[in-house]
């Protein structure tokens, strides 16, 4: 299977198991180039079994992957020059200074000179002339960053990519990540941060015990959903206050506190709610985390 020019990366009934457990099943997708697809799931989902395929690391169990216009365990490496890789455990040689392991990538690479590295860490913030054994948390993913920006991939895998980095920093990884797809080139972002995802992904794929729950773009999500509305009551509701009013959803429930989801005419539940004192009412257009909690079935809490 060959992907096309303007696909990146094809996986068509991509599974792997550990012994009897399985961690990813029969999952498909594609990385259209010029787009940032985002990929979500709690931990244990099967995200990183995906990566780790996507890199060579390990074998599929069954399916067909393409990235790059490769199979990541056919023939030879080179297709990896066009991937740029940052891990969520990053892990980096201690003992060399930041630029020191700039130019050991780029001689790796076979690059003639550090390409992006001097701009990408300028931007960031990041001081190339320290030793990596005395870099916080954060500097350490920014160099993770240049590393995986300094040869413009036409491929970005980024594993929480953000981690550690502070809201200034933050806001210039998303200007990067605008520009790589401004570019034609394309990111796969797995990430906790739903704000972050909502705010640069174009589609977002939700996995669920191996399993895609939804591929969607995030314009979709938005138009398709549902109003969050959450209500402070006077005194505290009956569990059973709530349960079956039409086009509503009960999300939490904690005394005089209650969180609905509206689906359909608000008429119903403002006619359930006229029967108690409302102290405060709000209400507001559910964001990708509402769309997340809600696909994975949160259940309802009450106290």
């Amino acid at each position: 299977m060959a992907s096309q020019p303007d696909q990146l990366a094809i996986a068509q009934g991509l599974s792997k198991s550990y012994g009897a457990t399985p961690a990813v099943r029969g999952i498909d997708f594609t990385v259209r180039r010029g787009e940032v697809l985002g990929f979500l799931g709690p931990n244990g989902s099967g995200k990183t079994t995906t990566i780790r395929m996507m890199l060579g690391l390990i074998r599929p169990g069954g399916g067909r992957l393409t990235v790059l216009d490769a199979d990541p365990w056919a023939g030879a490496a080179g297709w990896r020059q066009g991937l740029g890789y940052v891990p969520g455990d990053l892990s980096l040689y201690e003992r060399m200074t930041g630029l020191a392991l700039v130019r050991f990538a780029a001689r790796v690479r076979g690059m003639q000179g550090t390409g992006d590295a001097l701009p990408v860490a300028a931007r960031l913030g990041l001081d190339l002339d320290r030793v990596v054994r005395v870099l916080s948390r954060g500097n350490r993913q920014k160099l993770g960053l240049v590393l995986a920006l300094m040869h413009r991939p036409d491929l970005l895998v980024l594993d929480e990519p953000t981690s550690g980095l502070d809201p200034l920093m933050q806001q210039a990884f998303h200007e990067m990540m605008r520009e790589v797809v401004a570019d034609g080139r394309s990111v796969f972002l797995s990430s906790h941060v739903l704000p972050e995802v909502q705010r640069i992904a174009d589609r977002v794929a939700l996995i669920r015990d191996g399993q895609l729950v939804l591929t969607a773009s995030v314009d979709d999500l938005r138009r398709t959903a549902f109003t969050r509305v959450e209500v402070t009551l006077g005194t505290p509701a009956p569990r059973d206050a709530f349960g079956s009013i039409p086009g509503t959803r009960l999300l939490d429930h904690r005394g005089a506190h209650v969180l609905f989801a509206l689906e359909g005419s608000a008429d119903p539940l403002v006619k359930a709610l006229a029967t108690h004192e409302v102290l405060a009412i709000d209400s507001h257009e559910a964001d990708l985390e509402d769309v997340f909690l809600t696909l994975y079935e949160e259940p309802v809490r009450a106290s």
